[in-house]
């Protein structure tokens, strides 16, 4: 039930709802990767308002975390040496850099979907870990959005 559960999420941030459906965007919504085609190289390469990372940075600092998952999902501990800080670094982009960034995010956040698809044994730290990539993408996208409003998902519909 929660491996279910977790890709509904997961797959729901990345590919986006179905126009009467959602349980973390609303329906309708295009999600990350499909919003950030909609970003010129240029855009990306903004910085946030107040001086806060690019969209840019924020992609590459995503595809990093889902790539240490992968890894650790085929046996690695990659994490105690992991260096966060190198991809907040990665702010500018070309447009070649852009696309090529955004592929690599699509390709991390695949292999990543097929691994939370699979029941796993794991211990309550790593299943922790699991849970907080779905929590962590969604801040991501939250916070991506606001970066540049042209992206923002479409409003809730009152009831």
């Amino acid at each position: 039930m929660l491996p279910d559960a977790l890709s509904t999420l997961l797959r729901e941030l990345v590919h986006g709802t179905a126009p009467n459906e959602g349980y973390i965007l609303n329906p309708g919504d295009v999600g990350l990767l499909r919003s950030l085609d909609g970003l010129s190289a240029e855009a990306a390469s903004a910085p946030a308002p107040a001086g806060g990372a690019s969209i840019a940075a924020h992609v590459d600092h995503l595809r990093y975390g889902f790539e240490l998952l992968n890894r650790w999902s085929e046996g690695e501990l990659p994490f105690s040496e992991a260096d966060y800080g190198t991809s907040w670094q990665n702010g500018t982009v070309s447009s070649e850099e852009w696309t090529m960034r955004r592929a690599a995010l699509a390709k991390q956040i695949a292999r990543w979907e097929r691994v939370v698809a699979e029941p796993l044994e794991m211990s309550q730290v790593e299943l922790n870990g699991v849970v907080a990539s779905v929590a962590h993408l969604a801040y991501h996208l939250g916070a991506i959005r606001q970066i540049d409003r042209s992206i923002q998902g479409p409003r809730a519909h009152s009831g």
